[in-house]
């Protein structure tokens, strides 16, 4: 009997090793999915009268605070920002108000995302914190969409103010003073809606406000805005589009940027900008180009040691005057490159950047020839202002071509000729390319300009038509591309943006809803409405 029960204790002891030698996970439960849920407030949320200097907010778990400087929108905008606290986890929200309140208006501390449970990240989403300096709470709002007026994606967090329209009210009030009501976007929204808000006038803008003043800078920030005053109550959607205006022709001081050459930048437009070199009140000869990629422009001039030159810049209205005091710093010196070099596309013309503006091109003394060594007509064009000497000729298909540039074929502004330059390039097949017609339907006016884009907005190809609703994109490079319309108002072969203050919208542009692939040796039909 005695082994019996031995035989049972040492089997019992081995089943319990063996069971504690097992691996296992420890399980906590399921994930926490719920938001924090406020317990309670104070004073309570909604309440009128209030006169005081702080609230707390009380959670039923610890909360973080996440991005609260950019995602709490505070309307009407204070002109010192409330402080928030704690910036540690907690179960309450404390908000110290710095700034005076207005009489008799309703405030909302809209905390957007920024409000997480501390240990999962879970948001409680678009709370309000509404009170009211008067004995009722504004309770009229407005519904806003948002785009872009020329790009596909639209910005995150824009802004969407209304201006309260009095007997104090000028159009320059966006650039000097905070809006009556507020709200943003955020990283997601295209449609807001300003709520808590009094019967009046208004007037409706959206702003990109990259500075975060409540103002706009027209320098660097996007802008959209209703033309006309709106009354509330409305219960019409407002669509605003931004754009960046184009800004007053100006320019920067300039700096040297070789013994012969300064760079001088811009802002605006520098078309038709007038220019005058003076030495000593004797002028110069000089010539004026386009720094590629940049808002800049170069002044070349003669050699000039250790001395200053006197430069006058004018356009319209516009005219300011310096004083360049030079260096002695080594010269440009003369040299090309061909701007696409190994495969020309067939619809390309071949070019040639210069180093130094060129001023005259002896054609005797250039020559092109094929595969065949067959001599081929050309033309040229010299583009001064961007550098670039075009060659104009029929190209074939398959083809390769040699060109020989002899000595003394291109002369520079300071009379320095070229040495002999040799460019080979070819072309590919029309079985290499696509072809794109596009049937335009709904026009509602022309000039219009049909543009092909990358995924960026980058234009690869458009066209201009003044009456036809037929567009041709032949031999194109086989990719997938963006189509879109412009209705070209002011007819200058391309999009131009509003203006605020000259209370102009931008030009009209219409997307095609899906992106079209144009593949090689594919001829693409796609009907194009434009009147939806």
């Amino acid at each position: 009997m005695y082994q019996y029960f031995s035989k049972i204790v040492i089997l019992v002891s081995l089943i319990s090793v063996i069971s504690c030698a097992k691996r296992g996970n420890i399980t906590g439960g399921l994930k926490d999915t719920l938001a924090p849920v406020l317990r309670g407030s104070f004073p309570k949320n909604g309440e009128v009268n209030f006169n005081g200097k702080e609230i707390k907010l009380y959670f039923d778990e610890y909360v973080k605070l996440k991005n609260v400087n950019k995602q709490l929108i505070v309307s009407p905008p204070m002109k010192t920002a409330p402080e928030i606290l704690p910036y540690t986890a907690s179960k309450f929200i404390t908000i110290k108000i710095k700034d005076t309140l207005q009489e008799n208006t309703t405030y909302s501390f809209n905390f957007g995302q920024s409000i997480e449970d501390n240990n999962e990240g879970n948001a409680y989403s678009q709370f309000k914190y509404i009170f009211s300096t008067g004995n009722y709470i504004d309770s009229l709002s407005l519904g806003v969409k948002i785009k872009d007026a020329i790009e596909q994606k639209t910005p995150s967090f824009v802004k969407v103010m209304l201006y309260e329209v009095n007997d104090k009210f000028a159009d320059s009030v966006i650039y000097k003073e905070n809006p009556r009501y507020i709200t943003n976007t955020l990283d997601s929204l295209k449609a807001v809606k300003l709520e808590n808000l009094k019967a009046g006038k208004y007037l409706l803008v959206a702003s990109t406000d990259e500075n975060s003043n409540n103002k706009f800078n027209a320098k660097t920030e996007k802008i959209g805005f209703q033309q006309q005053f709106i009354t509330i109550p409305n219960d019409t959607i407002y669509e605003l589009e931004l754009f960046n205006e184009i800004q007053k022709f100006k320019t920067l001081k300039p700096s040297q940027a070789s013994g012969n050459r300064a760079i001088i930048g811009y802002e605006g437009n520098a078309k038709e900008a007038q220019f005058e070199l003076n030495k000593a009140g004797e002028k110069l000869n000089f010539r004026v180009t386009k720094l590629p990629k940049k808002d800049s422009l170069q002044i070349w001039f003669p050699k000039i040691k250790n001395d200053s030159i006197a430069i006058s810049v004018s356009k319209n209205n516009y005219k300011e005057d310096y004083i360049l005091k030079l260096k002695d710093q080594k010269a440009d010196t003369l040299s090309f490159n061909a701007e696409k070099v190994g495969v020309l596309p067939l619809k390309d013309k071949f070019a040639v950047i210069s180093s130094i503006p060129i001023e005259k091109i002896d054609n005797s003394k250039i020559k092109l020839i094929n595969k065949d060594s067959v001599a081929i007509a050309f033309t040229t064009i010299n583009d001064q202002y961007n550098q670039k000497i075009i060659f104009d000729f029929e190209k074939q298909p398959l083809e390769k071509y040699a060109m020989t540039v002899l000595p003394g074929a291109f002369t520079d502004f300071y009379e320095k000729t070229n040495d002999t330059i040799n460019y080979k390039f070819s072309t590919q097949n029309t079985s290499d390319y696509g072809n794109l017609r596009v049937k335009l339907n709904g026009v509602k006016r022309f000039p219009l300009l049909v543009q092909l884009t990358d995924k960026d907005g980058k234009i690869l190809e458009e066209m201009y038509s003044e009456n036809t609703t037929s567009i041709n994109f032949d031999l194109i490079e086989p990719k997938v591309y963006t189509l879109r319309l412009i209705y070209d108002d002011d007819k200058d072969k391309k999009w131009s943006p509003g203006n605020y203050l000259e209370k102009r919208q931008s030009e009209e542009v219409i997307y095609f809803t899906k992106e079209i692939d144009v593949r090689a040796n594919w001829d693409v039909e796609q009907p194009f409405d434009v009147g939806k």
